[in-house]
C-alpha cells in the first residue's frame, strides 16, 4: 500500500483522508503516494499563521531573520542526500535534482547575505529624506515594514524544493509566516524537506505550513494583509487571479507562469564561429533538462533564413548523444517526464504545433531508452520542430509543449527577430548569441520590453550561469504571458511581503521613527569625543563640532606636491581667465583630510579603523583665506555579527560629515530672500567607521 503524503498544519503533522490522488514514479509508473484532495479548513490555518508565526516573525529584526535563513540551510545541506533519492522518482536525473535541491539551498543562502543590507532593526528604512518644506523643519522618509498577513505560495510540480524555498526565502526575510501549496504530483519531495524543517526547530513556530494535495479552498479566506504568489501554466494563474477573495481584498498576486522563451542566433554567427557552438549546446542543454519541463525552457530557436539546415544537423547530432532512461543510470542524461499524464498533454500540444510546423528532429516514437520501459514511464525524445513561416502563423508563438520540444523560427533581419520574439506576448528570459556589440544591443532595446530577462552569449561568456537558470539578485518572471511577478530579485523581492510606508513629521520625529539621522532633526553633543565612546554608546544624532581651520597656500601648495594633484586651479592662476573659479582653489580632497584631521581623536580608542566613503559632495570652491569647521553626526549604527568565537565585537557606524563656511555660517543673512542667501555648507561626505562594541 503507497503512503499517503501529510499536510504540515498548525503545528502538526496530519495525513490526508479518503483515497487520495495517486503520485506516480516517473520511470516505471508505480504509485510513490497518494495525496489529500479534501478541502481543509483554511480560515483556521490562516488564523494560526497570521496569530503565531506572523507575531513571531515580526518580533525579530531583518539581520536576525537573515541569520535564521542561514542556520536553516546551513542545517538542509547536511541532509540533502536524502532528498536526491527521492527526487529520481519524480523523473529527474542527479544534475536536474541538483538544481532543483542545490540551486534551492543556494537561493536560502543568497537571502540569508542579503542581511548585511538592512538595519538592526525589524523594518527598513527605504530611499532617502524627502524635504517637504522650506525651512526644512517638516521631511517624510519611506519604511518598509512586514504585512500583518500570511504568503500562500501556490508551487508547479517541477521544481519541488527550489520552487519553495526560492519564494520562502524572500517571504521569511520580509517577515511574513508562509503556507506552502506543494503540487500533488511531486509533493512528496516537498514533504521529506519541510520535515526536516520542522525537526530543526529552526523556524518559529506558525512560520511554515505544508499542504502537500489540491489546496481546494485555500484562496477562500484570504484578507487584504495577505499575500499570494504562484508559479504555475498561464491559464491557471489567471484563473486564480480573477479569484472573488483576491479582487475584493485587492490581495498582491505574484505570478511567474510558464512562456514561451526564445534564443536568437545573431547575424554575425555563422557555423564556424565560437557562438554558433554555444548556441547548439545551450539549446541542447535547455530542452533534455528537467525533460524540458521548466518554466524557463527554450521553447522557440530563431535562425537567420540562411542556417536553417544548418542548424537542423547541428542540433540532429546534438540530440543523437542524448541517453533516455532511468536518471539513475550514470550514462543516462535525460530522464522521464513527471508522470504518464503530462506525456499525453505534452503529445496533444505537439499535435497542435504541427498544424503550422513539423517536426524535423525525433518524436514520439524515437525512444531507445537506458533501464527502463518506454509502457511503463513517461517519456519522450528530444523533438524539435520547423515552422517555415513563423511571422503568420500564430499556433508555435501561443501553445508551450510542456516537455523536450522547440520549434526552429527563420528570420530575415534583427527588426524580425525582434518581432518574432515579441509575438510569444510576454517571456521569462530570451537568449541572444552574438559577438556584435551593436546586434546586442539593438537587439536588447528591441526585446526588453517584451522579456523579463535577456541572456547574452559569446565567446567571452565563459562563466555564463545559462538561459534557464534565474539567479537570486536578479528578476525572476517576465511581462505579459509570463504572469508580470517578480519572484526573485534580490531586497526587491524581499519587499513585496512588507508594506511600504511613508512617515512624515519634523526631522526630529522622523529621526525617532527611522533610527536615521534626518538633516534639520535635534542634535546634541557631549563633553566625551564620540570616537572615545563604544558602538553601544553612541546615539542616532549625536554631534561634535570641531576647531576650526583657515585655508592657506601653503596648504594647497603643500597638498599638491603630497598627492601629485597640480590640476591648474590649485597650483596655477595665471590660468583662471575664463574659468568658474575667482583665484586659487583647494583641492577637494585636500578638504575632506583635513577634515578627518579636524575630526578624529587621536588617542586609542573603541574606534577601530575607517571603513569607507559612501558619498562625498563639493558643493562650492574654498579659496585661501576661508576659515572652515565640521560638524559630524551619527547617522546610524549597524552592528556586525561574530565571525569566528575570538571575533571581535564591533558595529558600524556611519558618520555625516558637513564641512562649513564658519565665517559665512556665523554671518546673518536673515534680510535675504531665500533665493539669494548663500549657502555655508562646502561639502558633505557620509563615513563609516568600524568601532568596538562594550563588551557582552
Amino acid at each position: 500500500m503507497s503512503k499517503r503524503t501529510n499536510d504540515f498544519i498548525l503545528d502538526t503533522w496530519t495525513p490526508h483522508q479518503g483515497d487520495g490522488i495517486p503520485q506516480y514514479d516517473a520511470v516505471d509508473g508505480s504509485i510513490v503516494a497518494t495525496a489529500g484532495n479534501e478541502e481543509l479548513d483554511y480560515e483556521r490555518i490562516l488564523a494560526f499563521g497570521r496569530d503565531v508565526g506572523g507575531q513571531a516573525l515580526r518580533k525579530m529584526t531583518t539581520p536576525a531573520r537573515g541569520r535564521m535563513l542561514k542556520a536553516l540551510a546551513l542545517y538542509l545541506e547536511d541532509r540533502k542526500a536524502k532528498y536526491y533519492e527521492i527526487s529520481y522518482r519524480t523523473g529527474a536525473t542527479k544534475a536536474d535534482s541538483w538544481i532543483d535541491i542545490d540551486g534551492g539551498l543556494g537561493t536560502l543562502f543568497a537571502y540569508a547575505s542579503l542581511r548585511r543590507q538592512f538595519a538592526d532593526q525589524p523594518f527598513h528604512v527605504e530611499g532617502d529624506t524627502v524635504r517637504l518644506s522650506k525651512q526644512g523643519s517638516f521631511s517624510g522618509h519611506h519604511i518598509l515594514v512586514p504585512k500583518h498577513g500570511v504568503a500562500v505560495h501556490i508551487n508547479a510540480f517541477n521544481f519541488p524544493i527550489w520552487g519553495m524555498l526560492e519564494k520562502l526565502s524572500a517571504t521569511l526575510m520580509g517577515g511574513m509566516p508562509a503556507i506552502i501549496k506543494a503540487s500533488e504530483m511531486t509533493s512528496f519531495v516537498t514533504e521529506a524537506m519541510v520535515r526536516d524543517i520542522h525537526a530543526s526547530g529552526i523556524l518559529p513556530k506558525g512560520a511554515l505550513q505544508l499542504v502537500s494535495g489540491t489546496g481546494r479552498g485555500i484562496l477562500d479566506h484570504l484578507m487584504h494583509q495577505d499575500v499570494v504568489t504562484f508559479t504555475g501554466s498561464a491559464s491557471t494563474g489567471r484563473k486564480l487571479r480573477a479569484h472573488p477573495r483576491i479582487i475584493e481584498e485587492s490581495i498582491p498576486f505574484n505570478m511567474e507562469a510558464d512562456s514561451l522563451n526564445a534564443i536568437v542566433l545573431g547575424l554575425d554567427a555563422a557555423p564556424d564561429t565560437p557562438e554558433f557552438a554555444q548556441f547548439i549546446k545551450e539549446i541542447r542543454r535547455e530542452v533534455t533538462a528537467k525533460t524540458g519541463q521548466k518554466c524557463t525552457a527554450i521553447r522557440r530557436i530563431m535562425v537567420p533564413e540562411g542556417l536553417v539546415e544548418e542548424v537542423q544537423i547541428a542540433l540532429g547530432q546534438a540530440f543523437a548523444k542524448t541517453t533516455i532512461g532511468d536518471p539513475r543510470d550514470k550514462s543516462v542524461r535525460m530522464g522521464a517526464l513527471v508522470n504518464r499524464d503530462q506525456l499525453g498533454k505534452l503529445g496533444e500540444s505537439i499535435e497542435s504545433l504541427q498544424g503550422g510546423a513539423e517536426i524535423v528532429i525525433g518524436g514520439p516514437d524515437r525512444l531507445n531508452l537506458v533501464g527502463a520501459n518506454a509502457d511503463d514511464g513517461a517519456f519522450h525524445a528530444p523533438t524539435i520542430l520547423l515552422d517555415k513561416n513563423p511571422s503568420k502563423n500564430k499556433t508555435t508563438h501561443e501553445i508551450e509543449a510542456f516537455g523536450p520540444v522547440a520549434t526552429i523560427m527563420p528570420y530575415t533581419d534583427l527588426g524580425d527577430a525582434i518581432e518574432l520574439t515579441a509575438k510569444g506576448k510576454g517571456s521569462l528570459v530570451t537568449t541572444m548569441v552574438t559577438n556584435d556589440p551593436s546586434i546586442a544591443r539593438e537587439f536588447t532595446y528591441g526585446a526588453a520590453p517584451y522579456n523579463g530577462r535577456i541572456h547574452i552569449l559569446n565567446r567571452e561568456a565563459k562563466e555564463s550561469t545559462g538561459h534557464g537558470s534565474p539567479m537570486p539578485g536578479l528578476k525572476h518572471g517576465g511581462p505579459g504571458r509570463a504572469g508580470g511577478g517578480e519572484e526573485l530579485g534580490g531586497t526587491r523581492s524581499v519587499a513585496h511581503y512588507m508594506n511600504r510606508c511613508a512617515v512624515q513629521g519634523h526631522p526630529t520625529m522622523v529621526t525617532a521613527l527611522t533610527q536615521q539621522y534626518q538633516e534639520g532633526a535635534a542634535q546634541f553633543e557631549d563633553r566625551v569625543h564620540p570616537f572615545a565612546k563604544y558602538w553601544d554608546e553612541l546615539v542616532v544624532g549625536e554631534t561634535y563640532t570641531t576647531a576650526n581651520h583657515t585655508v592657506t597656500v601653503a596648504d594647497i601648495v603643500n597638498f599638491a606636491n603630497v598627492s601629485g594633484d597640480h590640476f591648474y586651479a590649485h597650483v596655477d592662476e595665471t590660468s583662471l581667465g575664463d574659468t568658474l573659479f575667482e583665484g586659487r582653489v583647494a583641492h577637494g580632497y585636500y578638504l575632506l583630510s583635513k577634515a578627518a584631521g579636524l575630526f578624529v581623536h587621536a588617542k586609542k580608542g573603541p574606534v577601530l579603523l575607517n571603513y569607507g566613503i559612501d558619498t562625498c559632495r563639493f558643493t562650492k570652491p574654498v579659496y585661501p583665506g576661508t576659515t572652515i569647521g565640521v560638524r559630524l553626526t551619527v547617522l546610524d549604527k549597524t552592528w556586525q555579527e561574530l565571525r569566528e568565537d575570538d571575533d571581535i565585537a564591533k558595529g558600524i557606524v556611519r558618520w555625516r560629515v558637513e564641512l562649513r563656511d564658519v565665517e559665512l555660517e556665523a554671518k546673518d543673512q536673515s534680510h535675504l530672500p531665500e533665493e539669494e542667501r548663500e549657502s555655508e555648507i562646502i561639502g558633505v561626505a557620509v563615513i563609516l567607521t568600524m568601532v568596538r562594541r562594550l563588551e557582552e
